[in-house]
């Protein structure tokens, strides 16, 4: 996934480059040199907000290699159940 950055000024003077970076990627709007807007393809908006994640698919998203899950220990232990 590649992520571009333009001013406010260039996706005015060229909105065709800022929507077809979007089939790579991101593209985020900066006002003043700061980041205030992010350009999404359709597919992209969708995949983000049309249906709920678990947690596997949001660890396996790209990106998502250098996430620390610092994870409790456990308290509980199994006991053996009697089926008779």
């Amino acid at each position: 996934m590649t992520v571009t950055t333009l001013s406010g000024r260039e996706l005015n003077q060229d909105l065709g480059r800022a929507k077809r970076a979007t089939k790579d990627g991101p593209v985020i709007i900066t006002d003043r040199g700061r980041p205030a807007h992010v350009l999404l393809s359709y597919d992209d908006y969708k995949r983000l907000t049309g249906k709920v994640r678990t947690l596997g698919d949001m660890l396996a998203a790209p990106g998502a290699e250098g996430v620390d899950l610092p994870l409790p220990q456990r308290t509980e232990h199994a006991r053996p159940v009697d089926l008779s």
